[in-house]
This record gives structure tokens, C-alpha cells and sequence, in this order.
């Protein structure tokens, strides 16, 4: 049974797992979580973020390629401090990443409840999610998880598919609240280009969702397993998609700061408050087109990671029975799709446990990036 893991996944689809996690929910959000803490200077928050990020990242991008195994995240500080050490780290980095899954879910619902119905709007309400919207917010968890129940062939095509377009959407938001009204008075004139101090910069890569969004680059190394030539494309896979994303988040960053009015941005960029930002932004702005786009991709960008998520958390838990630290029964592998449905299994469950508990996007990625 546990010989069945498969190696399917490409270089190119492998660094699509990672870029796919870390442009999630965190580019509908960020952007203005950031600038709403450290003003202009958040983009030096994405930059730090990345930098800091990268120093992790190479790290286990040599480990993956030298130690290619399914949920190799939780197996490599057992190698290296033993079985204490190992087994308080699998547990933490599991629990960080396992509570990304229904925080993509609830990002499109917050997101869906700005549609222009009554019924929308009763989904999020006082900076928390209803009961419907909840409903709703486990059914999204559900498909992440029929997503990867047949197979890891399946999740490389969906997930493919999927990163390929929800990379298209950041790039049309870049473009179009650009050239629709660049206000680069918003860079320092109307106000500094750091109003809070660089303390808040600082703040802002650790709460704003930041670390929470480059934290997606665990993905490949997590399915380091199941990669063809791993001793190439782990790296390949790890860095690529960082540095990818790291351009995508400074220009959608570049995008937020200069398509504010700057009228406002006399009061402070604290008092910005949004429960889908780039989407009021661009319906603002007269943008109906890409304000549709977006709510469409609200529903895209953070499909594709929780679906990631799933994946690489179901690995996770394979590699902890290994370790011997949970039952037998999270190592059996589906003997024909080639995935530990106990795992799964388990892992939905959680999902559903944090999702009770955290009922908002910001709530929930503040205690995951500090978790991290």
C-alpha cells in the first residue's frame, strides 16, 4: 500500500503548485491589509516578506531535491534534531498550513457577500461570516477535497488550469486600475511615504497577510515525493514560484496605493475599510468589467489553493504516521489513485473545526502568519 505514491508532476506544474498557494486569497486581500497598516511603505513589507521567505525556502528547496518524499515539510527536523524536535515541529507546521484551507473558502464567500443582492450581503456581516455564509464556506472545502480524492493527476490538471487564469486576473487588475487613474501623489505628497514609522512595516509582513501568502512555497516541497527529477525541479519549482509572486504582489501593491483617491488618503490609510478591495476599487472606479472578473476570481484564485492545500496537508499527515506519530491507518495509500484517503478524511475535518472558530479572512490570517 505505501508503495503506491506516484511521481507524476512536472517541473512546470510542481512550481504551479507553489505559485498557485501563494496567489490565493492573500492577492484579494493583501494589498489593502498591507497598506491599511504600513501605508506606501507596504511595499517594502512585500519585499522584506519575500527576502525573509527565500532564507526558509532554499533551505528546504535543497532538502526536497535531496530528500524528495510526500510531506517532506514534517519528516526533515526529525532527520536532523530527532523524534522530539520532529515531532513538535510536524505538528506546528501542519497546523499552520491545514488552517489555510478554510481560510480560502471564507475569502470567497467575503468577497461573494460585496455581490449586488440583498441575500449576498446578509453572508458577512460585522466582520464575520453568518451561518449561510459558513454553509456555503464548507461546501468550497468540499470540492477542494473531491478535487484531490481521485487522484494526483486530477489535482495537477485542475490545479494547472486553474493557476494559469488566476495569474491572467492580477495581471488585468494591475493594468486596468492603472490606467484608469494612477495617482502617484499617493506615493509620499499626500501623505509620507511611511505615515505609521517602519515598525509598522514591519508589523505589516508579520499580520497582514504577508508571510501568511509566501508561506504557499511549502507546496512543492511537500509533494517533492510525487515530482519527476526532483533533484532539478523542487528548486526549480520553490524559487520560481516566490520570485514570480513576488512581482505579481509589489505591482498589485504599486496598483492599490495609486488607485485610491487621494482626498481620502488625507484621513489616513487606516480608516480604509473593504470587504472585497480591489473589486469596490474597480467598481469605483467605473470598472464593471473587472469588477466581474474579480468576482469570478474570488472564487478562482483561492479554489486553487485550497485545493493545493489539501493536497500537500494529506501529505503531511502520510509522512507524521511515518514517523510513527499517528495511527497506521493515515499511512494506507489508495492502491489505484495513489492517495492517503484517511488523511483526507482528517484533514477535512479539521478544516471544518477551524472554520467554526475563525469566521473571517483577517482573523484567521493574522493567527495563521503569527502561527507560521
Amino acid at each position: 500500500m505505501k508503495s503506491s505514491i506516484q511521481r507524476n508532476i512536472g517541473p512546470f506544474a510542481l512550481m504551479l503548485t507553489g505559485l498557485g498557494s501563494i496567489i490565493g486569497s492573500g492577492w484579494l486581500f493583501g494589498a489593502w491589509k498591507a497598506a491599511k497598516i504600513a501605508g506606501p511603505a507596504a511595499l517594502c513589507a512585500w519585499i522584506i516578506g519575500a527576502v525573509v521567505i527565500l532564507a526558509i525556502a532554499l533551505t528546504y528547496a535543497e532538502l526536497g531535491a535531496m530528500f524528495p518524499e510526500s510531506g517532506g515539510m514534517v519528516r526533515y527536523a526529525r532527520y536532523s534534531h530527532g523524534a522530539l524536535v520532529g515531532f513538535i515541529s510536524a505538528w506546528a507546521n501542519w497546523i499552520a498550513i491545514v488552517s489555510v484551507i478554510p481560510i480560502e473558502a471564507e475569502a470567497s464567500i467575503q468577497y461573494m457577500s460585496t455581490w449586488p443582492y440583498p441575500w449576498a450581503h446578509a453572508l458577512f456581516l460585522n466582520g464575520s461570516l453568518t451561518p449561510p455564509g459558513l454553509f456555503l464556506s464548507a461546501l468550497l472545502v468540499i470540492v477542494y477535497f473531491m478535487l484531490n480524492y481521485w487522484g494526483v493527476k486530477v489535482f495537477a490538471r485542475a490545479n494547472t488550469a486553474i493557476t494559469v487564469f488566476k495569474f491572467i486576473i492580477p495581471g488585468l487588475t494591475i493594468l486596468g486600475l492603472m490606467a484608469s487613474g494612477f495617482h502617484s501623489e499617493n506615493f509620499g505628497t499626500t501623505s509620507s511615504f511611511a505615515p505609521y514609522g517602519w515598525s509598522a512595516v514591519f508589523t505589516a509582513v508579520a499580520t497582514s497577510g504577508i508571510v501568511f501568502s509566501f508561506n504557499g512555497f511549502q507546496s512543492p516541497v511537500n509533494l517533492a515525493g510525487e515530482a519527476r527529477n526532483p533533484s532539478k525541479s523542487v528548486p526549480f519549482a520553490v524559487i520560481g514560484s516566490i520570485l514570480l509572486a513576488l512581482v505579481i504582489y509589489v505591482l498589485l501593491q504599486v496598483a492599490y496605493i495609486g488607485a485610491v483617491n487621494p482626498a481620502d488618503v488625507v484621513n489616513g490609510w487606516s480608516h480604509f475599510n473593504f470587504a472585497s478591495p480591489f473589486a469596490e476599487l474597480a467598481l469605483a472606479l467605473n470598472l464593471n468589467w473587472l469588477a466581474i472578473l474579480l468576482y469570478v476570481d474570488a472564487f478562482v484564485s483561492p479554489s486553487g489553493t485550497g485545493t493545493t492545500y489539501m493536497a500537500t496537508t494529506t501529505r503531511m499527515i502520510y509522512a507524521m504516521e511515518r514517523n510513527n506519530t499517528l495511527p497506521k491507518m493515515f499511512g494506507n495509500v489508495h492502491p489505484f489513485y495513489g492517495v492517503p484517503r484517511n488523511a483526507m478524511w482528517f484533514n477535512l475535518f479539521v478544516s471544518f473545526i477551524f472554520m467554526f472558530f475563525f469566521r473571517g479572512w483577517g482573523s484567521l490570517a493574522a493567527v495563521i502568519s503569527v502561527a507560521t
